[in-house]
């Protein structure tokens, strides 16, 4: 088996199936196989995807058990050479998976590529960076892109060539299959957001490289899973950068972080709270972000529970 593709999906049913068609028309390399793993979806997508794509590998949880699990769970069960993980709102343009795999394939090294993420309008998306720092958590990304551009790309930047870079987003992203043997999968301790990360900074410190390849492009929607709970999304946001700190930057640099994030919150949420109570135009969305700063301010203030977030119970 040549390449194997793995699909996490969460109750975004008519996604799901124009991702699994859009693939089908793709000419990809030979042989492949797909895999989608339904993390507990209510809206009936696992009974579609039978229905429908009767070829497709599919993997049933009964909850929710995180992107990072999910993906695992196909992973170890798949044959491919190379291994692509893909979400249900990502497009590849023709000639975008074999343009990954080439690249891997020039350089053995590489144990993790990712392309291009473009929004349905053709604006560039930010699909490569640095890892999470304090600087970056804490400071405004344009000044630090502004101040060191080689240390914190931005997505203005427009590379022609495949670069090595420090990581890239799990959205379209594809792994040698020796790599991942030798690393190990996502680690399921990641919920929501950051596991990519993560994993390819385990990646680099056991020696294989990161890269990403503009050429290999894809239409990328953006949060459309996230969208159905947005303030338990943003728990597991900041969920997920404590346990990015804790692994990887140490006691000291994760207090800071939770003491700055705190701070941050109390005014996104004062800031929120006065402009939705002032009517006028944008009024009702000031509202509705008040709403969700208002919960995340309430997560840190009741310090951080594990009960908070995306829903996790059985269905």
């Amino acid at each position: 088996m040549e390449l194997s593709i793995v699909i996490v999906n969460w109750n975004t049913r008519e996604l799901i199936l124009r991702c699994l068609d859009h693939l089908l028309g793709l000419d990809l390399p030979a042989p492949w196989e797909a895999w989608v793993v339904d993390n507990g979806s209510e809206d009936g997508s696992a009974r579609a995807i039978r229905a429908a794509f009767p070829q497709v590998n599919l993997v049933e949880n009964g909850r929710n058990l995180g992107f990072a699990r999910a993906n695992n769970q196909a992973l170890e069960r798949s044959r491919g050479n190379y291994l692509l993980l893909l979400n249900s709102d990502c497009f590849p343009e023709p000639g975008a998976i074999p343009s990954l795999r080439e690249a891997m394939i020039r350089d053995p090294r590489v144990g993790i590529a990712g392309g291009g993420l473009l929004h349905p309008d053709g604006r560039r998306q930010h699909a490569f960076g640095a890892a999470p720092t304090l600087a970056t958590e804490l400071l405004h990304k344009g000044l630090l892109q502004l101040l060191a551009p080689l240390r914190f790309p931005s997505k203005r930047k427009n590379p022609q060539a495949p670069m090595e870079v420090e990581t890239v987003l799990g959205a379209f992203l594809m792994v040698r299959r020796e790599a991942f043997l030798q690393v190990g999968g996502l680690d399921e301790g990641y919920f929501f957001f950051l596991e990519e990360t993560d994993w390819c900074l385990r990646m680099r410190r056991a020696g294989w490289k990161v890269l990403h390849v503009p050429g290999a492009r894809a239409v990328h929607l953006q949060g459309k899973s996230a969208a159905l709970d947005l303030a338990g999304a943003r728990v597991e946001f900041y969920r997920s950068r404590y346990r990015f700190f804790s692994i990887h930057r140490g006691a000291v640099s994760l207090a800071l972080l939770r003491w700055g994030l705190l701070a941050r919150g109390l005014v996104n949420c004062v800031s929120s709270g006065v402009l939705g109570g002032i009517p006028g135009a944008g009024w009702e969305s000031w509202r509705r972000r008040h709403d969700v700063d208002r919960a995340i301010l309430l997560w840190h203030l009741k310090g951080c529970p594990e009960g908070w977030g995306l829903d996790r119970s059985p269905s």
